[in-house]
């Protein structure tokens, strides 16, 4: 008799898969936020707890990708997100 282990059962495998995928996509998401706040930082621009605190919170990727390229070219952390 076959015994089919759970940790190699199909519905184990998709749930490790999700799992990954949240995961990189967490990555992802953590290294845009702290792209935004060491390139203000790198520049010498000051980014009060208020632009921290919104830059954290912040779970779009794309919107974090916006705020990543507005970094570059600002010289006010809170001109970041005039555009919204």
């Amino acid at each position: 008799m076959a015994i089919q282990y759970f940790w190699r059962h199909p519905l184990a495998e998709q749930v490790r898969e999700e799992g990954r995928e949240q995961g990189l996509e967490q990555g992802h998401i953590e290294a845009r936020r702290q792209m935004v706040l060491r390139i203000l930082e790198w520049r010498g621009i000051p980014a009060p707890g208020p632009v921290r605190e919104r830059v954290n919170a912040c779970t779009d990727l794309d919107q974090l990708e916006a705020w990543v390229e507005g970094a570059v070219e600002t010289t006010d952390a809170a001109d970041l997100f005039a555009e919204e």
